[in-house]
């Protein structure tokens, strides 16, 4: 004797212990269709490539028979019977080309619904069958005249209602037909629908106000009603099925009621709750109004609705031609067989709604596109894929977007078990559930590869996306008002710019889509979120606070535009503030919802105005890197900026945005190593004092903030200084005063907080006006 160790399955999910045991099985003969598949999948644009042509192409090459049977109780039955005399076995493919297997009883099966009767006149509930309800003058009248419309029709049998109005009329055609009492038979299955005292004397209009819809009338059980239409169906249905298997070759007339025989006819055709809306309006008798249904046996559950499911399948009896009853098989499709029937189950094709599918010609088959993980390569896409090329010799998709797996953050399988992973819910709440789409839809998870989950990724593109763009927006409600309408006209460089940033991510978002890369439809966001706040609003604040009045507009105008523009392209992958986005900025002709309006169409994107702000900025990032090793600060300005390098298509408004930005009183370009930058940071008097001046600025600024002011609110100024400082104040008191929001200052005891703005010391003081 000795041990062998040796590797034993397990269940992943409760990690038992698996027997593995040899069984017979079902299978689709894929090898014989190998090629059409191999060439149908060529013509689909997977995304990406490699999944298509390699992973799930080598897959189609070396594919094998398709065991598609599982012996298990719950699942889509395998449609397929055997003669236990010849062993042949006869694959079904409808409901018809069961029930032709069924023993037929040969009846003929007719409905008649009571006469007018006195409650039908008074509008009145009466499902007590004690009750005297008889019928009216003009009740019997009608009824004689359906008898007369059923002599030709040869009855054998009534099967009556037991209530006064039912058995009334069930005689009147007795007679006129010339049959035996005998051959009346009262059933209390097809009997009123069965209602509580509470509810008799009461209008059907009364009743219809339980329910929330038709289909409700089938399930709830409100108080006064003691069975629906359900029931009605269960008990008209046993009636149904026992009369067909009691009665042979005969013609049989069901006397009853408006409820009973809808449910009655609809037991004879299996109906379903979802089809009985439909069939209501086919049929919904009126009294005296007579009505022929065909019936044959089929399989149901206990409701009497068709149901395919064990165990009522396996209860079903089916016969071959030579009369030998015939053997069901018990085993259950495999499910992803019936994911792959998809594209043709979810229509019911071909057996109806031909109007919106039709396979042959191509209707809603193939579809545009599909997405699913990179296992399904094994899974959906190759179900679909077999079924669709051996059913109608077409690739059942255009297009497939494949994405990876979802990892826990340390790279491993995320598992209930191991709790490795943050609850979704609790991200829903603090992120945001539109942070979590876009951290997927812009992840490398779209194209084919895993991606570690990181709960710090999601906050982060938070920050970065909603939490950047709330601010532009609560900047824009600030200034804007009513009158303000978007436009994309103004010549002001900025706005040029950044109408030419939004053209340009629309193009790369509308491109990505196309080609049904959605990170390449998704990432242009977050970039051109970041120039409206970074580069765009902050040089653009002093416009909006500004007194040009027209200026400001052109602003608000362009910012509009761009934020309108934007809430249209966020919207499939930020779905929820793109529409909060809009409803800020929509006009009044807009559509009501970012959802129900057009995607945009950007205009053309000046390259020239995109490449000369590139180049402005990267000259800004260069300056201000040198301006922070030299140690001076940025709101203290300089004389001059040297740029080695050529100046070529930055005009006065571009050198503008760099002497503002980098705080200096020119820029000059020089030849040398392109955009090496030298700054002379030699600090004049005159230089000093400005300095100290945008010091004090900054003091008051953040003493409004503190005391909750908005930038609308207008102050007193008191300053209180030494030292200079009162000369500083008074050389910039224009500057002061604009910036800070002051209709005066004044100079004198102040109480306040104390600051320092350079080389001063300052007590300054704040009164909203």
């Amino acid at each position: 004797k000795e041990n062998i160790t040796h590797s034993y399955p397990h269940c992943w999910r409760c990690d038992t212990p698996l027997l593995n045991y040899a069984t017979t099985s079902w299978f689709v003969d894929v090898p014989s269709i190998k090629d059409k598949l191999v060439s149908k999948n060529n013509n689909v644009n997977w995304v990406p490539d490699h999944v298509g042509s390699a992973r799930f192409g080598k897959w189609l090459e070396g594919a094998r028979e398709w065991a598609i049977s599982r012996q298990r109780y719950w699942g889509a039955p395998l449609p397929i019977w055997r003669n236990p005399k010849t062993d042949e076995v006869k694959i079904l493919g409808s409901l018809a080309e069961l029930q032709e297997l069924t023993p037929k009883s040969g009846n003929t099966y007719i409905a008649l619904r009571h006469g007018e009767a006195s409650s039908n006149v008074a509008n009145e509930i009466c499902t007590d069958v004690a009750h005297e309800d008889h019928l009216t003058e003009n009740g019997k009248a009608q009824v004689a005249e359906a008898a007369e419309k059923l002599k030709s029709e040869n009855i054998d049998l009534i099967y009556v209602s037991p209530y006064m109005r039912t058995r009334e009329t069930a005689e009147i055609v007795r007679e006129a037909l010339g049959l035996a009492e005998d051959q009346v038979v009262v059933d209390e299955r097809i009997q009123e629908i069965q209602l509580a005292d509470s509810m008799q004397g009461k209008t059907w209009s009364a009743y219809k106000e339980l329910f929330a819809s038709y289909e409700d009338e089938f399930y709830s059980h409100p108080e006064g009603v003691t069975e629906n239409k359900a029931d009605i169906q269960r008990r008209a249905g046993e009636l149904l099925f026992e009369v067909d298997q009691t009665h042979k070759g005969k013609t049989i007339l069901f006397v009853g009621h408006k409820s009973s025989l809808f449910c009655l006819a609809g037991a004879a055709r299996g109906m379903h709750v979802d089809d009985a809306s439909e069939f209501k309006s086919e049929y919904w008798p009126d009294n005296a109004e007579v009505h022929a249904f065909d019936f044959t046996p089929y399989p149901h559950n206990d409701n009497y609705v068709l149901d395919y499911h064990r165990p009522y399948i396996d209860n079903f009896e089916a016969f071959d031609e030579d009369g030998t009853k015939l053997e069901r098989i018990k085993d259950v499709f495999d499910c992803w067989f019936e994911s792959g029937s998809m594209p043709y189950a979810e229509t019911h094709y071909p057996f109806e709604n031909l109007d919106v599918a039709d396979m042959e010609k191509g209707v809603r088959f193939p579809a545009n596109f599909i997405s699913e993980a990179v296992d399904q390569t094994r899974g959906w896409f190759y179900s679909l894929m077999v079924l669709g090329v051996a059913l109608y010799n077409k690739a059942p998709y255009e297009n497939v977007i494949t994405n990876g797996l979802v990892l826990a953050e340390d790279g491993k399988k995320m598992s209930k078990s191991l709790q490795n992973y943050p609850d979704p819910m609790y991200i829903a709440d603090t992120a945001g559930v539109d942070s979590m789409r876009y951290y997927m839809l812009a992840s490398p998870i779209i194209k084919g590869e895993d991606l570690s989950f990181s709960e710090k990724g999601v906050l982060e593109l938070q920050r970065k996306n909603i939490g950047r763009l709330h601010n532009v927006l609560a900047m824009y409600l600030e200034y804007a008002d009513e009158s303000i309408e978007a436009g994309s006209d103004s010549v002001h460089v900025l706005d040029q710019w950044i109408i030419s940033r939004l053209n340009e991510v629309i193009a790369e978002s509308t491109a990505g889509y196309k080609n049904y890369e959605l990170d390449k439809a998704t990432r242009p966001i977050t970039d051109l979120i970041d120039d409206l706040s970074v580069w765009y609003l902050r040089r653009s604040r002093d416009r909006l606070k500004g007194e040009d009045l027209e200026d400001k507009k052109r602003a608000l105008t362009t910012l509009k535009y761009v934020l309108q523009k934007l809430a249209l392209v966020m919207a499939p992958p930020m779905p929820f503030y793109a529409e909060h986005l809009w409803q800020a900025v929509k006009e009044k002709n807009d559509a009501e919802s970012v959802h129900l309006a057009q995607w945009p169409e950007g205009g053309e994107a000046d390259t020239n105005v995109l490449v000369a702000m590139q180049k402005t900025r990267e000259l800004v990032t260069l300056a201000l890197e040198v301006r922070a090793k030299s140690g001076v600060k940025t709101r203290q300005p300089l004389a001059k900026l040297t740029v080695q390098g050529s100046g070529e298509g930055l005009s006065d408004d571009y050198r503008a945005l760099i002497l503002d930005e980098v705080n200096i009183k020119t820029v000059e370009f020089d030849t040398g190593i392109e955009n090496e930058v030298v700054l002379d940071t030699e600090i004049t008097p005159e230089l000093q004092a400005e300095g100290d001046a945008r010091e004090f600025i900054r003091a008051v600024q953040s003493m409004r903030k503190t005391a909750g002011l908005s930038p609308k609110d207008r102050i007193e100024l008191t300053v209180q200084t030494s030292d200079g400082g009162e000369a500083v104040v008074k050389g910039f008191q224009d500057d002061i005063v604009k910036t800070v929001g002051a209709d005066a200052i004044t100079f004198g005891d102040a109480e306040g907080a104390e600051i320092t703005a350079g080389t001063h010391e300052f007590t300054l003081e704040i009164k909203k006006v």
